[in-house]
């Protein structure tokens, strides 16, 4: 199936490498707004011959891909990703699925219609871990408390791309997605109360933007999630990596050497030490019964190995005709919950959800 890549920055270049090594792909192409010697240089480094394209309309037209894979600023994924799907291309877009809600809802509404595969880049949900931690959750009964979070202290070019970020969508939304996925697939319960906070922490962005939040979440079976995210050279480095969920029968950890982990490494996100698993059963005089249990993860793949996992998840949608539906719905629901929070942010009011 060919391929047609648009946007190469980090991800971009990271799933593009993912399709070569893949038997059922083939690079058809690059798309990029401005920086062709960027996407020449991609290209050159993989050693493939392609050409590249500044007008999306062109490179559709001339290329006619099989799939299209949308690596761009969250503001252009709808418009690409629905043009594409109507053009009959499957489409990967990263998250967030779209811009707004109602972009959300309209992507997933023309997927259904066309029929064509849509996968959104929730690259926790291929990395071997955080499956582990989610069906660990999933034996503690309910209701549960599910406790996230991920500051990133960044500096020069990483702030550069944040602040390029911080302009078209706040973090509690750009990465608040992947975690209030998490949370969904933990309690699979409807979310039906989101209260947040935010703040402008740097003069360096917009007067309404804000480089810090925090949103809080009901869900229908009493089950809560909290999760905090700040990016910025004034981040702090401590406890930037709560991984922890708690239910009546006890609670599991994601367990990290932050000592040595950069905040600001993306590549670094994903990765887990261990899962410690603590039971709250007592013995017979009430104390503690059984010692904590630590799950060691023997298998870490890096950022590349999980962008091309994405890649053979959609190419196995494809050829094996998937049912997406309930993967595009959480992609849908987990940012209605996150705009949510922004909404709250801003007014000072929890928000029900309908």
């Amino acid at each position: 199936m060919k391929v047609l890549v648009v946007g190469v920055g980090g991800m971009g270049a990271s799933h593009a490498l993912g399709y070569t090594k893949l038997a059922g792909f083939k690079l058809a192409g690059f798309v990029v707004a401005k920086n062709k010697d960027r996407a020449a240089r991609l290209a050159a480094d993989l050693r493939l011959d392609l050409p590249v394209y500044t007008d999306f309309e062109k490179a559709l037209a001339e290329q006619k891909p099989d799939v299209v894979s949308i690596n761009t600023l969250a503001d252009t994924h709808a418009p690409y990703a629905i043009r594409a799907m109507r053009s009959g291309c499957h489409v990967f877009v990263e998250k967030p699925i779209a811009h707004t809600v109602a972009d959300a809802e309209e992507v997933a509404r023309v997927s259904r219609e066309t029929g064509r595969k849509l996968v959104i880049g929730y690259i926790l949900r291929v990395h071997p871990a955080w499956t582990k931690f989610i069906e660990l959750a999933r034996t503690l009964g309910k209701p549960l408390i599910m406790r996230m979070n991920l500051n990133q202290q960044s500096w020069g070019h990483e702030w550069e791309v944040h602040k390029s970020f911080i302009a078209k969508v706040p973090p509690i939304v750009d990465c608040g997605v992947h975690y209030v996925d998490v949370m969904c697939q933990m309690t699979r319960a409807r979310p039906v109360l989101v209260q947040g906070i935010s703040a402008r922490v740097s003069e360096e962005i917009a007067p309404d933007a804000s480089n810090y939040g925090a949103l809080q979440v009901v869900f229908e079976d009493k089950s809560v999630g909290w999760y905090e995210v700040g990016w910025g050279p004034m981040m702090s480095r401590t406890a930037f990596f709560v991984k922890d969920v708690i239910g009546p029968k006890g609670c599991v950890s994601i367990d990290k050497d932050e000592s040595k982990v950069d905040p600001a490494d993306v590549s670094q996100h994903t990765t887990v030490d261990s899962i410690i698993v603590h039971s709250s059963t007592p013995d017979a005089g009430g104390l503690q019964a059984k010692k904590d249990e630590v799950v060691r993860i023997t298998e870490e793949p890096d950022h590349n190995e999980l962008c091309r996992r994405e890649q053979e998840y959609l190419y196995r949608a494809i050829t094996e005709d998937i049912d997406l539906s309930a993967h595009v719905a959480d992609a849908v629901n987990s940012l209605r919950i996150c705009f949510a929070a922004v909404e709250s942010a801003r007014n000072g009011l929890a928000v029900r959800l309908d």
